[in-house]
């Protein structure tokens, strides 16, 4: 069963975890490696000059502090002198769970929503899907930026959200990415049978650790295998074609 795994911090592990990822299990054929800031751009592209099958995403996550310009204008330099090895700008979005935290005003959200609009007209320049972090309240407004700035290819990661929300990502063809939580909670379950199967892929998004049948356990690629058993459950097809249209779903998308 060949797997891509879609969205994972792969420099946020230990060095002998990522041996263990990459060197231990032959059904993976590519992980794409999000980053958080320029240090972990730097790391991911280490990588993958390292692993072929790492494909590194560069850019800025939304949960943390906002850049200065200058941190900003050094970020989007670098990633500009190294676009040809980038697959794609991310993980960029916008801080739900900052904004819950600490209750971010109108106009520091607001400068939020004005960095992601910056990081779409560069992913449009260089023409590069976006990876983006965007879940309950403000997906839809990730959606009208994205329909602002004609951006296309754009990959919501376990996305989280409401009906219509979900309705306009399909009617746009945006795709989405699924976790192992996929095994254990009925709401992703749900997703999933309303979402195309050509529209999705699946994903650890780790290091991040799941609950159910993986309490404890080191996020790993391997976990994929039972998303894809529960996908094809719910949409009532083999294992076998599950796996295959979602790692052609990855490498269309992506262009690997």
């Amino acid at each position: 069963m060949k797997m891509i795994d879609a969205h994972i911090h792969l420099d946020q592990y230990e060095d002998q975890e990522v041996e263990l990822i990459l060197e231990g299990l032959d059904s993976i054929e590519a992980l794409l490696s999000v980053s958080f800031d320029l240090e972990s751009c730097k790391q991911n592209l280490e990588l993958s000059r390292k692993y072929p099958k790492v494909k590194p995403a560069f850019g800025f996550h939304p949960e943390q502090s906002l850049p200065t310009e200058k941190d900003f204008s050094i970020l989007i330099e670098w990633m500009n002198q190294h676009r040809t090895e980038m697959m794609a700008v991310g993980e960029v979005g916008l801080p739900y769970y900052l904004r819950l935290d600490q209750k971010l005003s109108r106009l520091q959200y607001g400068q939020y929503i004005e960095l992601l609009e910056m990081f779409m007209k560069f992913a449009k320049k260089w023409d590069k899907p976006i990876v983006l972090h965007a879940v309950y309240d403000d997906g839809p407004i990730v959606c009208d930026l994205l329909e602002k700035h004609s951006v296309t290819k754009a990959h919501f990661h376990w996305f989280k959200g409401d009906e219509m929300t979900v309705t306009r990502m399909i009617q746009n063809r945006y795709y989405i990415s699924v976790t192992p939580e996929i095994v254990y909670k009925e709401k992703i379950q749900t997703l999933v049978q309303s979402c195309p199967l050509e529209q999705m892929m699946i994903e650890t998004d780790g290091p991040w650790p799941f609950e159910g049948p993986f309490s404890g356990k080191m996020t790993h690629p391997a976990m994929m295998r039972e998303s894809i058993f529960k996908i094809a459950e719910k949409k009532n097809l083999s294992e076998t074609e599950v796996s295959e249209r979602l790692v052609e779903n990855t490498k269309k998308f992506y262009g690997i």
